[in-house]
C-alpha cells in the first residue's frame, strides 16, 4: 500500500488553488466573446456534473482516497477519470484567453503541471486503495477524451 503524504497532498492543494486564483482574479470573471463564454460556461458544466454525479459526501479536494472510498463511473467519468480537473483547466483557459498575457499563461502551464501531479498522485493512492480501479484506468481517459 502507498503511503500518504499529508504535506504532499496539501502542497498540491495550494498550488492548485494559488495559480487558478491567479488566472481567475488578474483578468475578466465573464469573457466578452461568445466563443470564450461559451468555453467556460463548458468548463463549469463539466464540473457541475463531475460534482453532481459525485455527491457531496465523496467529495475532498485532497488527493488522498476517503476512508470508504467508491469507484464513480457514471456520469462524466465513464470516459475521464478525472471531470473536475478537466473542467478547472477549461474554465482557466477561457480566462486566460479573454485577457492573454505570457505570465497568465505561465499561470496556466503551473495549474496544468500541478494537476497533473495531483491526479497521478491520486491514481496511484486509488489503485492501492481499490482492486478494480487497474480494469477502470484501461478503459477510461485520464484527463482528455481521446488525447490522454
Amino acid at each position: 500500500m502507498m503511503i500518504r503524504s499529508p504535506l504532499r497532498s496539501f502542497g498540491l492543494v495550494f498550488g492548485q488553488f494559488a495559480s487558478l486564483g491567479a488566472i481567475a482574479f488578474t483578468g475578466p470573471l465573464v469573457p466578452s466573446s461568445p466563443l470564450l463564454l461559451g468555453l467556460l460556461a463548458a468548463g463549469l458544466a463539466l464540473g457541475l456534473w463531475a460534482l453532481l454525479t459525485m455527491r457531496l459526501h465523496r467529495l475532498s479536494v485532497l488527493p488522498d482516497p476517503l476512508p470508504r472510498v467508491e469507484l464513480v463511473r457514471a456520469g462524466p467519468y465513464r470516459v475521464i477519470r478525472h471531470p473536475m480537473y478537466a473542467s478547472l483547466l477549461l474554465a482557466a483557459l477561457a480566462w486566460v484567453l479573454a485577457s492573454p498575457a505570457l505570465w497568465r499563461w505561465g499561470l496556466w502551464l503551473l495549474l496544468l503541471a500541478v494537476l497533473v501531479a495531483k491526479l497521478s498522485y491520486e491514481e496511484r493512492m486509488l489503485s492501492a486503495s481499490i482492486p478494480s480501479y487497474r480494469e477502470y484506468q484501461q478503459r477510461s481517459w485520464r484527463l482528455v477524451p481521446l488525447v490522454w
